[in-house]
């Protein structure tokens, strides 16, 4: 009895407790991560598919890390590397993650408007709405409130999961191919490369530790209720990644293997299950619009509380208009901002997407160097400072970001 009265405790704190890694992590599978993992499987077929194991472990070290910093801290990372670094440092890596998360609300925006247009409804309608949608949700509602229904948009990500398996892959070259390293002449080769930091950087994106961080501390997550969070963390990690094999997979079994090589946009990686069933498709474009206007809710949020941790103003969806003005002002102008890029004629969406995720991959090993320095501060951390093995596993991401950035760059 003793036995049981725990795991229901366990499982009633964990519920309690669950949220912000597991809307951090299945976020991250936008319209822009959702193009990066189509064009992927379209590009190069399985080949790619060596990324997603140890992108997965190194998802749940980095996001581990965010969440412990701001559990026991009861500090945002913007707040903590200005406090320990100086406004200067902060304010450098703030336009930086301002830059690269406006590329990415554009193609969030891209997303909307190629999921609608497949149902036949324009861009000019749909974005709109969308966003004034979007826009009511966070500014009206409170954190329990817009939790619940992100919780219930990550999901529906299973979409993606159904429409892999209806394209009928060839399921024993995918695992061959996740399990085993492709030749090295594909590391010598530009597009490769690049289609690679692209979707680590739409696994790991920078963004997301500064918000996991805000939103485990917005809360009020500490150091004593942490096992839970933790948990929420790893699932919300595995649940991700899953979802991102299954879509190389599918535009592999699909996309690659009718020789349409070059995705357009979104929309033709949905497109490309037509012949698999009116099925396969319908939840293709379904999991874009709701991948899409999910992401489309978070990353602006994520970039404001970036900026105000980092600035000092008052920040977070549980206080008013009038109680954070810059915090929803800056949301409001970067939410507007995306959707009226997105109704401008001649906008070369697709490469404004990719690259968006191709930034957050060159951005990553900076963002990652700071959290190291931060997490291993004994007089910041306590007993709660990284292991060796989650310092190795770190470490050893930002090198291999940094490897792959240049070796992409000296390709080009």
């Amino acid at each position: 009895m003793k036995i049981l009265r725990s795991w229901k405790t366990r499982i009633v704190l964990f519920f309690a407790v669950i949220g912000p890694g597991f809307i951090t992590a299945n976020v991250d599978n936008d319209a822009g991560g959702i193009l990066a993992y189509s064009q992927a499987g379209a590009q190069f077929g399985y080949s790619l598919l060596w990324t997603m194991l140890p992108m997965t472990i190194a998802l749940i070290v980095v996001q581990e890390m965010a969440a412990r910093m701001g559990a026991v801290t009861g500090k945002g990372l913007s707040d903590l590397i200005r406090e320990e670094y100086g406004f200067r440092t902060t304010f450098i890596i703030m336009g930086l993650l301002v830059l690269t998360n406006f590329a990415n609300v554009v193609a969030e925006f891209a997303g909307i408007a190629g999921a609608t247009e497949l149902f036949g409804i324009s861009r000019y309608i749909s974005v709109p709405v969308s966003a004034a949608l979007v826009w009511f949700l966070v500014v009206k509602g409170t954190y329990k409130s817009v939790e619940k229904i992100f919780l219930l948009a990550s999901f529906f990500y299973i979409a993606y999961i159904i429409a892999g398996v209806l394209s009928r892959p060839d399921w024993s070259v995918a695992v061959v191919n996740t399990l085993k390293l492709p030749p090295v002449r594909q590391f010598r080769n530009y597009d490769y490369l690049y289609m690679a930091v692209g979707i680590i950087g739409a696994t790991i994106a920078p963004w997301m530790q500064f918000y996991l961080q805000s939103s485990i501390v917005e809360k009020g997550v500490t150091a004593r209720q942490y096992g839970a969070s933790r948990i929420d963390v790893i699932f919300g990690s595995i649940f991700t990644d899953v979802v991102a094999w299954f879509i190389v997979v599918a535009c592999a079994a699909t996309l690659f293997v009718s020789g349409y090589k070059d995705v357009k946009s979104a929309a033709d990686a949905a497109q490309g299950l037509r012949p698999f069933g009116q099925y396969a498709f319908i939840l293709f474009a379904f999991g874009l619009f709701n991948a899409s206007i999910f992401a489309a809710s978070i990353l602006p949020i994520s970039t404001a509380y970036t900026v105000c941790e980092g600035l000092g103003f008052e920040s977070g969806v549980d206080k008013k208009f009038s109680e954070a003005p810059v915090f929803y002002w800056l949301y409001t102008i970067l939410l507007a901002a995306g959707a009226a890029v997105i109704l401008l004629p001649r906008i070369p969406l697709v490469k404004v997407a990719v690259l968006s995720q191709v930034l957050n991959g060159v951005l990553l090993p900076f963002v990652l160097i700071f959290m190291l320095l931060l997490i291993n501060k004994s007089d910041l951390m306590g007993k709660h400072v990284n292991s060796r093995l989650f310092n190795v596993i770190a470490w050893t991401t930002t090198v291999v970001m940094i490897v792959l950035t240049a070796a992409m760059l000296l390709t080009s």
